[in-house]
């Protein structure tokens, strides 16, 4: 696997894997690794000939009350993982190579960045979607790929794509991959190693009450109580507080009060120990 810190060694290197005709998928993340990210990985390994994982711990899409001097940096195990994964180069560009000095452009995508994770986090979606696009631009992949447990910032990318003409890849070419859950049925993610061993424990209120919601939900419940349940739920096992507990419609997010028949979504996001969790699942009609 080839490594590439700046654009000019970075388009060198994509040319040469572009060469023979061959197809570039691309896997951004920002690190600290885990076998969520190496299932995208392994998804771009079956449908391109060659795959591209980025490393950049984007400082545009953390507020100022965030963790972006915590968020865990660990390159050289992450290369390590994703090489044994057959990764063909990584992009692990630095702050000064992303947004050089002088740097004024921003993306805001509208409609289905604002509320959830939009509320809670603003400007948040607007790092994302402009980090995003750079990305996009400078690797040019045919294809790339995205976790659905970060399912608003999935609906975010494709929006951007589709809007701004991006054809490589086109938004119908940004493949979401179902959620990657711990035995015990948590969403992967790099910030669960914030959590102590308590609030470890605590967490899986998170999945399971998620779970139990939906079923009370397809089986025609109210929708406001069902909510109101499942926050009360997160509250006694531990959490400290519900940002957010939405049934939405799973295209444009918008919020439902009963299901329509459309594919919906249920979202939660809850904060425990002083860490932020995020889940979604499918709900049918």
């Amino acid at each position: 696997m080839q490594t590439a810190h700046t654009l000019d060694v970075l388009r060198k290197t994509i040319a040469k894997l572009r060469a023979d005709g061959s197809t570039v998928g691309l896997v951004p993340t920002m690190g600290a690794l885990h076998e969520g990210h190496l299932t995208l990985v392994r998804r771009a390994r079956e449908a391109c000939d060659h795959v591209v994982a980025s490393i950049f711990v984007n400082p545009t899409q953390f507020g100022p009350n965030e963790d972006l001097d915590a968020y865990p940096r660990q390159l050289a195990e992450d290369s390590a993982m994703l090489e044994a994964e057959g990764c063909a180069l990584l992009w692990a560009p630095g702050v000064e190579e992303m947004y050089p000095q002088g740097f004024v452009t921003n993306i805001s995508v509208s409609g289905v960045s604002e509320g959830l994770c939009g509320a809670a986090r603003p400007g948040h979606f607007d790092g994302v979607a402009t980090v995003v696009c750079k990305l996009f631009h400078q690797v040019l992949p045919d294809i790339a790929f995205f976790g659905e447990k970060d399912f608003q910032q999935l609906a975010v990318i494709r929006a951007m794509a589709r809007d701004l003409d991006l054809t490589r890849p086109h938004h119908l070419s940004i493949i979401g991959v179902p959620t990657v859950r711990e035995a015990d049925g948590l969403a992967m993610s790099s910030r669960n190693r914030y959590l102590s061993e308590a609030n470890r424990a605590a967490a899986t209120a998170l999945p399971q009450s998620m779970k139990a919601a939906i079923a009370r939900l397809e089986d025609g419940q109210p929708v406001a109580p069902v909510l109101a349940a499942l926050e009360g739920e997160l509250l006694q096992a531990g959490f400290s507080s519900v940002d957010y507990a939405v049934l939405a419609d799973a295209a444009s997010l918008a919020p439902l009060e009963h299901l329509s028949g459309s594919a919906a979504r249920l979202l939660v996001a809850a904060r425990i120990g002083g860490t932020r969790l995020i889940d979604n699942m499918a709900v049918s009609a």
